[in-house]
């Protein structure tokens, strides 16, 4: 019988953190997903934590596992998937060192990902953009700041986790001026402000008289807001900003809603896919494209260059002007 206890702790301390040197929020993901699946165990066989063993999480258990977390907890496909990725890296790594138990590793192993429907992405029109940033009250402290946030979101298209850890270190207000982060994959990257945003970012600094590494966008108490705050703070001035521009009350909109907006605004302009993709931080062109499905003029552009179904070829008619030219040769 394989403990299940030293397996988890090494697969953290040794694996995640000492050989891959994983992000504070993969680590974080992967914890949730084995905190649910033990939580689940102690309900289905009564073992707590300490007690489990490895071969207690066979295929089927899984299985059971993954259909409970999308019946009972509703969560949604792409949740089921990450959190059996997690399973699946964890497995891998016992694979080396218990070779005994290589059927069992190898039918989890198997277990496959499940095929999602992808759906449009949400996005803000320009004006349903400015109904959110006007949204909060300048007149108050918190009021600037919010209104701060969601223009440098909408204007960027950092994800909230960058947003969230970026210092006033990270912004260059000189000539061209930029916000600079690490994002996922650790990877860095610079991003262009623009001058409104530059500007909102300047007054707002000016305000503040941070020190050089404290949140741009700080709590009451100064700490750093969390993604969960973020969510609720974009929650909240929607439906202020409702009032104003119903048609937000038709659309759900998140903090990633803002990153969206920023790229079919890129896209409008006529910006390459390859640009925004190096503007998001992507690692791979493929994920951009789903901005392609979802500019509606930008079909009825490809559309207008096409002739209609079952009409004639026509010939090429030279205007009135050039006709008269070649007759007077």
């Amino acid at each position: 019988m394989t403990a299940l206890a030293p397996i988890l702790e090494s697969f953290f301390l040794r694996r995640l953190m000492g050989q891959r040197r994983a992000s504070q929020n993969t680590v974080a993901s992967y914890r949730d997903a084995f905190r649910l699946l033990l939580h689940y165990a102690k309900e289905e066989t009564g073992k707590a934590p300490q007690g489990l063993k490895l071969e207690d999480l066979d295929a089927t258990f899984i299985g059971s596992y993954l259909a409970w977390l999308e019946r009972s907890r509703g969560a949604s496909v792409h949740t089921r998937n990450a959190r059996l990725a997690a399973i699946r890296a964890l497995f891998r790594y016992a694979s080396y060192d218990f070779p005994e138990h290589a059927d069992l590793i190898q039918r989890v192993l198997a277990i496959p990902a499940k095929r999602s429907d992808t759906a449009i992405v949400t996005y803000l029109t320009e004006e349903e953009s400015t109904a959110l940033i006007n949204a909060p009250d300048a007149s108050t402290w918190r009021g600037r700041r919010d209104r701060t946030l969601l223009l440098v979101a909408i204007v960027t298209g950092l994800r909230v986790s960058e947003l969230v850890n970026m210092t006033t270190a990270d912004v260059h207000l000189e000539s061209g001026a930029y916000l600079s982060c690490r994002g996922k994959g650790r990877k860095e990257r610079i991003t262009p402000l623009g001058k409104d945003a530059g500007a909102r970012l300047k007054a707002w600094l000016a305000e503040q008289k941070p020190q050089r590494l404290a949140p741009l966008f700080p709590g009451p108490s100064g700490q750093k807001l969390t993604r969960d705050a973020v969510a609720k703070i974009v929650a909240r001035h929607v439906k202020q900003a409702t009032k104003d521009c119903p048609s937000l009350a038709l659309k759900t909109v998140s903090p990633h809603t803002l990153r969206h907006t920023c790229a079919m605004r890129l896209l409008q302009a006529g910006i390459d896919i390859a640009t925004i993709a190096l503007w998001l931080g992507h690692e791979n062109i493929r994920t951009t494209q789903i901005y392609l499905h979802a500019d509606l003029a930008l079909k009825q552009r490809a559309l207008d260059r096409t002739a209609p179904p079952g009409s004639r070829p026509g010939r090429y008619h030279p205007p009135n002007d050039l006709l008269a030219f070649l007759e007077g040769l």
